[in-house]
């Protein structure tokens, strides 16, 4: 069954409604987000930039929105989100701005609208933590990474 938060309000920093996030195919996740900037940007092989989306969210409480990498990219381009996945909390009112990495052997160019990421939005559960004085241990006891075997 599909579920759908009734609304989620977008400032837009700007005149350019083109910013507002969208999905771009009728069972997409995650709503693509664009960069909101006058002239291109380069990434040189290993360098980060952090970029402005001209977005600011209006999340409600008890969710979050995640910031994620787009597959077209990291597969074409070595590019991606580095934060992955980024949270933006409810309480945060500032502008998204996307942390993208080039892993890659070129330098890779930003261009102005260039879908840069996607956004997901997600119900937070929250914990109350409560302190014991030894775990119950499981069948798979403390073994760490790769414990349960390779396949």
């Amino acid at each position: 069954m599909k579920q759908k938060l009734d609304e989620l309000i977008v400032e837009c920093l700007t005149e350019d409604k083109e910013l507002v996030p969208y999905y771009a195919s009728e069972h997409a996740a995650g709503a693509d987000v664009r960069a909101c900037i006058d002239q291109p940007i380069e990434i040189e092989p290993g360098q980060v930039k952090l970029i402005p989306t001209g977005l600011r969210l209006g999340i409600p409480e008890g969710y979050e929105v995640q910031v994620r990498p787009r597959s077209g990219l990291a597969l074409k381009s070595s590019v991606t989100v580095l934060n992955t996945p980024g949270t933006i909390d409810s309480d945060y009112k500032g502008e998204l701005k996307v942390i993208l990495i080039n892993h890659g052997k070129e330098i890779f160019t930003v261009e102005p609208k260039m879908r840069i990421a996607q956004i997901i939005v997600a119900p937070v559960c929250r914990a109350d933590f409560s302190v014991v004085e030894e775990l119950a241990l499981s069948a798979r006891g403390t073994e760490g990474f790769g414990s349960t075997g390779l396949n």
